[in-house]
């Protein structure tokens, strides 16, 4: 029997490609295209290239621990939701998800934000309503979502570099994408 390699998952192995290849690039460049890929922690909205790290930012990451513990749980849980929710919609939440961390990293932290971290807690909430009926809120996403919360709030103390803050948003991305989607 012969098996063929099936390119399952267009959105998310090219978000993951695009993800590897910002940093192949940032790092080839001795890390000067990094603000090209992360949110300042002001908007101007006359500047382009403001705009376009609303969304870009996720495709940066800081160096390849950072990336390519994202990418597992991309690659991991992305197929899944790609499948169920379908290419179009699943590349909207991505976007919209990047779009909504990146205004309220602006509005409440002075500092920059990179990484996909929030699109990878979209994608674990977002997870969990795969298998739901009408009327219907699955316990693994109470589990889920009450697990991933309270890791978050405790981590929040940290003093890290880490946005637990763009972790829960987007998770609720993920719930709020879940529940309108059923």
């Amino acid at each position: 029997m012969a098996f063929r390699i099936k390119f399952n998952a267009p959105v998310t192995l090219y978000f993951s490609l695009l993800c590897t290849v910002v940093l192949i690039f940032n790092k080839s460049a001795l890390d000067t295209t990094l603000p090209y890929f992360m949110v300042g922690n002001t908007l101007d909205i006359q500047n382009p290239m403001n705009i376009f790290t609303l969304f870009s930012h996720v495709l940066g990451h800081a160096d390849w621990t950072h990336l390519l513990s994202n990418l597992t749980f991309i690659l991991l849980v992305g197929p899944i939701v790609e499948e169920k929710y379908g290419s179009q919609r699943l590349l909207m939440m991505i976007l919209l998800t990047a779009l909504i961390t990146g205004i309220l990293n602006i509005l409440f932290f002075n500092t920059g934000l990179l990484g996909a971290s929030g699109i990878v807690f979209m994608l674990i909430l977002l997870s969990s309503f795969t298998n739901v009926r009408n009327g219907e809120i699955p316990i693994t996403f109470i589990l889920v979502a009450f697990l991933f919360l309270g890791k978050e709030i405790l981590e929040s103390i940290q003093n890290d570099n880490i946005s637990q803050f763009a972790h829960i948003i987007g998770g609720i991305c993920g719930s709020v994408f879940g529940f309108k989607s059923r």
